[in-house]
C-alpha cells in the first residue's frame, strides 16, 4: 500500500505522476531524451543500463520495466539477466562493460568516477557523449528508484504486464502516458 494516497491501480512510476502531472511531465521527457530518442548507443543499451542501476538499487518496478523495454529492443531477455546477475560475464561489448562499470559507481556515489574508468570507457570507444549520458541515466534512475520505492507505489508481480509494458516503451518511448 502506498503511503499517500494514490490514484489506485497505476503501477510504480506511474502512480506518482498521476498523482503530480507537472513533475511528471519533465521526468517523461528526462527519460525519453536519455532512453529512447536516436543515440550512439542504442536504445537496448540505454535500458540495460537503466535496468543495471534499479537492480542494484533493488527497485522491483523498474528494474522489471526497464528490463523488459530492453528485452523488447534485444529480442528477449537473456542479455538482461545475464547483465544483471554479472555484467563482466554478460555478452556485451567491451564498451557497454565498460560504461556499466561507471554506471554501477554512480549508483553507489558519484565520486567513485575515477579518471582511470573514463579512461578505460574512452579505450573502448566510448564518447564523451556515452559516459555523460550513463552518468546522467544512472543519477536519474538512482532519483526514479527512489520516487517509486520511497512513495510504497503498487509494484504488480505480473510478468507479462511488464513484457507488454516494455514493448510499448520500447516503440513510444517515454514522453507520452502509458495506453
Amino acid at each position: 500500500m502506498a503511503h499517500i494516497a494514490l490514484p489506485e491501480g497505476l503501477p510504480g512510476i506511474t502512480g506518482g505522476f498521476a498523482f503530480r502531472p507537472e513533475t511528471a511531465k519533465p521526468m517523461r521527457e528526462l527519460a525519453d531524451i536519455l532512453l529512447h530518442q536516436p543515440g550512439s548507443l542504442s536504445g537496448g543499451e540505454r535500458e540495460l543500463i537503466a535496468t543495471y542501476v534499479s537492480s542494484k538499487n533493488d527497485c522491483y518496478f523498474c528494474q522489471t520495466s526497464h528490463g523488459a523495454a530492453a528485452a523488447a529492443h534485444l529480442g528477449g531477455d537473456a542479455v538482461v539477466k545475464q547483465v544483471t546477475a554479472d555484467f563482466q560475464r554478460a555478452p556485451i561489448t567491451p564498451k557497454l562493460k565498460a560504461l556499466l562499470a561507471i554506471a554501477g559507481k554512480v549508483q553507489i556515489d558519484g565520486k567513485q568516477v575515477t579518471p582511470a574508468d573514463i579512461a578505460e570507457a574512452r579505450s573502448q570507444g566510448a564518447t564523451d557523449l556515452e559516459i555523460h549520458d550513463t552518468v546522467l541515466i544512472a543519477a536519474a534512475f538512482c532519483m526514479y528508484n527512489r520516487y517509486v520505492d520511497g512513495l510504497g507505489t503498487w509494484q504488480p508481480t505480473d510478468q507479462t504486464m511488464y513484457a507488454e509494458m516494455g514493448k510499448q516503451l520500447a516503440q513510444r518511448g517515454y514522453s507520452a502516458p502509458p495506453r
